[in-house]
């Protein structure tokens, strides 16, 4: 690493990954040997600084992002036993429909499925329009971030549902893949938001309903 980032000195970043490698070699502890949990922390980190805008906080992002990755990665290579399905959603930039659709179905499932999203290009900041419109289902988006679109998590998924991101997604067989034609709410006021929003909220709905019936 030849720059810092984070506001802190390119050594203390390098650091503060070690502390999260060994915090998750702990957690995943006879699942994981310690380098290849090292290996996904450290290219979780570059690869949230890439597309990262703003890169305050990116070492306390990249520890919950390298621990969602892990867990995707055991579930992929049998190594824990999971039964809720997982749906991953994706749009281009991760800051809009897709973060809109994960946040209601984990709104709605109570836990009884797993969440994820994704970018193509993940980039920029959750507007607040985005955030608003949550907001008055009473639905927060605290801590929400733009993130890549890994390997893992595409094959850790049951259901893939893509908004606007055409091609990017790889296909692997056994998946249910779903492409919603959902507008961008990007730079919209927030009327359309809420018309963008409730779209999206029936369609999350009915996939839940077959999800657990």
């Amino acid at each position: 690493m030849t720059h810092a980032t984070d506001g802190l000195p390119a050594r203390e970043v390098l650091d503060q990954l070690d502390r999260i490698a060994d915090e998750l070699a702990d957690k995943f502890h006879g699942t994981f040997g310690r380098e290849t949990v090292e290996h996904f922390v450290n290219e979780t980190y570059y690869l949230l600084e890439r597309s990262a805008t703003v890169k305050v906080h990116l070492t306390t992002l990249t520890a919950r992002f390298a621990r969602d990755r892990l867990l995707d990665l055991a579930k992929v290579d049998g190594l824990t036993h999971v039964t809720a399905p997982q749906v991953l959603f994706i749009c281009v930039h991760n800051v809009g429909r897709s973060q809109m659709a994960a946040a209601l179905l984990t709104h709605h499932a109570f836990g009884h499925v797993m969440v994820r999203s994704a970018g193509s290009q993940p980039t920029g900041e959750i507007p607040e329009v985005i955030t608003e419109a949550l907001g008055e289902l009473d639905i927060e988006l605290a801590g929400a971030f733009p993130k890549p679109l890994t390997d893992e998590v595409v094959r850790a998924a049951d259901v893939v549902v893509t908004m606007g991101c055409g091609d990017a997604c790889p296909i692997y067989p056994g998946k249910r893949y779903l492409d919603w034609d959902v507008p961008d709410p990007m730079d919209q006021p927030l009327s359309a938001v809420r018309s963008i929003r409730d779209d999206i909220d029936r369609r999350v709905r009915r996939l839940l309903e077959e999800l657990v019936d």
